[in-house]
């Protein structure tokens, strides 16, 4: 008799380029590790252009065709950045209403990847760099061979459980998503 291996719950990541799809397939990774039986599915939203309304929009499309072949996703989450957040509060309404009425989880990067990312390093939590340029040159001086568009096992040298959870603790969205695919308890 073979043993009896539990289902994975799907979980479906959204992400705007290729740095968020190395980010994910690491939480998988750090998730595999842990023993948790999730499979978490990185998709880049191609075209979406960075518009935060048309990458819902195209996760939205991709999470129905993915589930009608292969069965529901247990969560959904996008993981945007917020530099392209309230340059019309329009669309950041009709976002928020289309992503409450699908039951996807937002995940706002300040104000970019590379800003994230900086929050995973210890003693760099509350960094906030006003912009993208001043978040790219923040994490290369903490971690000088980082290059957009990673692969995960390059993410694996400064990203694991603890770095994860350093992040988590200080960003809610994404600290909110990792207890809800039961990658982190309560933070």
């Amino acid at each position: 008799m073979r043993p009896h291996i539990p289902q994975r719950k799907r979980i479906y990541l959204g992400c705007e380029g290729e740095s968020e799809q190395s980010y994910g397939k690491r939480l998988n990774e750090i998730a595999d590790s842990a023993g948790l039986h999730l499979y978490i599915d990185c998709d880049v939203l191609q075209p979406g252009g960075g518009d935060p309304l048309a990458l819902v929009e195209t996760a939205i499309k991709h999470i129905r065709q993915k589930a009608f072949r292969r069965g529901p996703f247990e969560n959904c989450g996008v993981i945007l950045d917020a530099d392209k957040l309230r340059v019309s509060p329009e669309r950041d309404l009709q976002l928020q209403r289309l992503a409450n009425t699908h039951r996807i989880h937002l995940i706002w990067q300040r104000p970019c990847h590379e800003g994230f990312l900086l929050r995973h390093f210890e003693r760099q939590e509350t960094m906030r760099p006003q912009n993208s340029e001043l978040a790219m040159q923040a994490l290369s001086r903490l971690w000088p061979e980082y290059r957009k568009g990673a692969p995960a096992s390059e993410l694996a040298s400064r990203i694991d459980r603890n770095a994860i959870h350093r992040a988590a603790a200080v960003e809610p969205e994404f600290g909110a998503f990792l207890v809800r695919i039961g990658l982190a308890a309560e933070l």
